[in-house]
Formats: C-alpha cells, sequence, structure tokens
C-alpha cells in the first residue's frame, strides 16, 4: 500500500488552514501536512487546540472525494478508528474507546481530536480536511474538560509526532480502504465495538438545546440514537455528547 507524502513544518498557524489554502489554490492530494507547532489549532466548533512544544501530533490529510457531503462527513469515523489504532499501538490493551462522534479516549478521557472541514475543489469534486491531533507527551493547559497523554499510560517515553504520524498514516490507509471497499457499515461495526457509553444515560449538547437520554448506537448515515425519557428516539447529527463527569 503506498502511502501519501508528509510535508513538515517547524512552525505554522494550523494544518487545516495550510489544507484549506492548497485546495482552494488546485492542490487535490493526498498528503499529510504536519507541524511542530500551530500558532492558531483549531478542535470542533470553534475551540482553540493546543498542539504542545512539538512533543504532540498536529497533523491534517487533504484529498479529494467525489463523494456527496454527507458521505464524506463518514470520514470522521475513519479517522477515529486510525486514532485509536495508533493509541493501540502504544497503551496497554483494553484502554482506548471512542465517544461519539470521533473523539479517542484512554481510559475514558480524551487524547485526542479530529476536525473535519471540507468545500468544492476548483478541479471538481469536494476538498477534505482531515485535521487530527493527539496528546502524546503534554496534556493541554486550558482544556474544557479532562485530557490525557500517551504518556501518561505508558512506561517508556511516548512517541515522536513523526513516529505517530506514520503509523496514523498507515492506519488511516486501512480504514479507509474498508471504508471504500464495503461503505460505511463496516466502518459503524468497527467503531460500535469501541464504542464509549452505548447503552448508558448520557447528555447531548446541541447548541441551543441539551437532551438527555441513553444512547443506543449509530444510524446508518452515522448519527447518535437517543432514547429519550419519554421512550421517543433522538437522532443527534451534530453536537457534544457527555457520559458521567466526562
Amino acid at each position: 500500500m503506498t502511502l501519501p507524502p508528509i510535508i513538515t513544518y517547524d512552525e505554522i498557524d494550523s494544518t487545516n488552514a495550510e489544507a484549506r489554502r492548497r485546495a482552494e489554490a488546485g492542490e487535490m492530494g493526498p498528503v499529510w501536512l504536519t507541524a511542530g507547532r500551530q500558532t492558531a489549532g483549531r478542535g470542533r466548533r470553534g475551540r482553540a487546540w493546543e498542539t504542545g512544544q512539538g512533543s504532540n501530533l498536529a497533523a491534517t490529510l487533504l484529498l479529494t472525494t467525489q463523494r456527496p457531503p454527507a458521505e464524506a462527513a463518514q470520514i470522521s469515523f475513519v479517522a477515529a478508528l486510525a486514532v485509536a489504532d495508533l493509541a493501540d499501538a502504544y497503551v496497554p490493551p483494553g484502554l482506548v474507546t471512542l465517544k461519539w462522534p470521533n473523539d479517542p479516549l484512554i481510559a475514558g478521557t480524551k487524547t485526542s481530536g479530529v476536525l473535519i472541514e471540507s468545500g468544492p475543489s476548483p478541479l471538481g469534486g469536494l476538498w477534505l480536511a482531515v485535521g487530527i491531533g493527539v496528546n502524546l507527551a503534554e496534556a493541554p493547559q486550558n482544556a474544557e474538560r479532562p485530557a490525557t497523554t500517551f504518556a501518561a499510560h505508558m512506561s517508556g517515553p511516548p512517541p515522536k509526532p513523526a513516529e505517530a504520524l506514520a503509523v496514523l498514516a498507515a492506519a488511516f490507509a486501512r480504514w479507509q480502504a474498508v471504508w471504500d471497499r464495503m461503505g460505511f457499515p463496516a466502518i459503524a461495526d468497527a467503531w460500535t465495538r469501541r464504542a464509549h457509553g452505548l447503552n448508558q444515560p448520557c447528555i447531548a449538547r446541541l447548541g441551543n438545546e441539551t437532551v438527555e437520554g441513553v444512547a443506543e448506537g449509530l444510524d446508518p448515515d452515522g448519527s447518535l440514537r437517543l432514547r429519550l425519557p419519554d421512550g421517543m428516539l433522538r437522532r443527534i447529527t451534530a453536537g457534544d455528547v457527555f457520559f458521567g463527569d466526562r
């Protein structure tokens, strides 16, 4: 399997921002962009994302697809599975789970973030920027919720960002091939086997609305099925979900 090339920056505003610039200039990828430090890293829902001082992984895969936007968004689950495989390579077995939609956890605490951005490619199709940040050695100082690192669960030193990206890129390529060959049901099945909080009470914060219920699993499009106290089923297509104090 031939993996995309990797372009490395010492410092950049944001690897996702660079992917957007390249895409809007007509670059189609696939190519990985990574940086030792981001000055304006971003997470989901406009949150800041801290990279650390060159010891964490910040990378974006730029690629182009002919899939419609709703289907292309499923790549966030592909990315989450790839990060889970990366974590499995370094931390003790059984600690890695995935919280909807794409938050990789170690021992129930967030260790990585995935940010998918997209737009129309000048050459046709849709460009995708699959941004992935992984706390390898440093936890963020100003996180809204508890965060952990690979290092906190390892007896030796954590991988360097370049080593981690090599493992991540290979895992991403494997899961992307599964998605291309077998469709989203195979990705959803793999995600469900790692799912954090299924059949447990949760709170979904949806911008101007908060909904409580029991998380039952994924719909075919990746939405979260939430069973409400009155027995009705609610499909959560976007938002943040919380289980217990996480």
